[in-house]
């Protein structure tokens, strides 16, 4: 007989639970996040256990390649696009996790994808340099401010970021120690920015679809990478509306009878990739003719925000076919 494993995973614990072909339970536990302990309780059912299903948490690493690695067929599952039945008066950690286990005995549990290890590194890796660049602008942006309403005028990033620059205000008084502190948070950020940038060109092997990505006008090394990484297998994308959609470039409104009727969920899909596509958009708006007439028809019509999103989405639309097919990128197919 087959048996079902679903896993309600928390920060320090998780429920698991295996139900049979009949939905009876065989194993209701909860136990510490130990993955040694995991094994031990599913060894007797392994051979019978079809396979497991885990919660797509900000932890899921360490149990589900370590459920891999013991040979275990493991579900991700997509915990945005399960839904609960609404008349259900209880809900619980256990009930959750027998619920993952029913809808897999199913065939109907909403599944992501398992990133390969091996590269998984690297792309969080990449991910983190987002984070140092976003910290970088806020120190840029309070140094800018503070020279702007206390001197009157504006200085450029570019001037803040070269060597010989130095603050316009008394050394020693407040507002250099405020600017100061400001600009060597900045500097050391940059640093750091600049050696990941290093670390990851040098770890990742430069496939064609590398250098497929980084002939479109306005992708670069980084964003190349960044799209290359965070898309990984474009093979599990059946078309190219489910991709622009992964990335998170297409209306999540819900219409009825010609009407709007609410929205999606806009935050389904990678904002990794969300992010890579805009800035290529805005690059790409401005240094090819095409793209920037396209830019301009669509925001006399609507705004600037919804326009570059539609170059986002041509965009999208156009890579998923560049590394379907193994093309190079074509503006004037993209903009016809």
């Amino acid at each position: 007989m087959s048996l079902y494993c679903g896993i309600d995973l928390h920060s320090n614990n998780h429920v698991v639970v295996v139900i049979d072909e009949g939905d009876n339970k065989v194993v209701d536990k909860r136990i510490d996040n130990n993955l040694n302990a995991t094994l031990a309780l599913l060894a007797p059912y392994k051979e019978q256990i079809k396979a497991v299903a885990v919660e797509s948490t900000f932890n899921w690493y360490w149990l589900v390649d370590g459920l891999i690695e013991q040979d275990y067929q493991v579900e991700l599952v997509n915990t945005a696009a399960v839904k609960q039945y609404d008349g259900l008066k209880y809900s619980g950690d256990h009930q959750d996790a027998f619920h993952l286990a029913h809808l897999m005995r199913l065939g109907i549990l909403p599944t992501g994808h398992i990133y390969p290890p091996e590269y998984r590194q690297v792309r969080d890796l990449l991910r983190r340099r987002r984070q140092l660049v976003k910290h970088a602008s806020s120190h840029m942006i309070s140094i800018q401010n503070q020279i702007w309403r206390s001197l009157g005028y504006r200085v450029s990033c570019v001037d803040i970021r070269k060597k010989d620059f130095t603050l316009p205000f008394e050394i020693g008084s407040f507002l250099y120690h405020s600017a100061n502190s400001n600009l060597i948070m900045l500097k050391a950020l940059d640093e750091q920015i600049a050696l990941i940038e290093q670390q990851t060109l040098e770890a990742v092997e430069l496939k064609n679809e590398f250098k497929l990505l980084t002939s479109v006008t306005g992708i670069g090394p980084i964003l190349g990478l960044t799209i290359m990484l965070e898309t990984g297998d474009i093979s599990r994308f059946s078309a190219a509306g489910n991709y622009a959609s992964y990335c998170r470039c297409v209306n999540s409104i819900r219409e009825s009878n010609g009407k709007k009727k609410g929205t999606g969920n806009r935050k389904a899909g990678n904002k990794y990739l969300s992010w890579a596509f805009s800035e290529a958009a805005h690059y790409l708006v401005r240094f090819d003719a095409k793209a920037k007439r396209f830019y301009e028809r669509k925001k006399q019509k609507r705004n600037g925000i919804v326009a570059i999103r539609a170059v986002a989405h041509k965009i999208a639309r156009a890579v998923f076919h560049m590394l379907k097919n193994k093309q190079a990128f074509d503006i004037a197919r993209v903009f016809s």
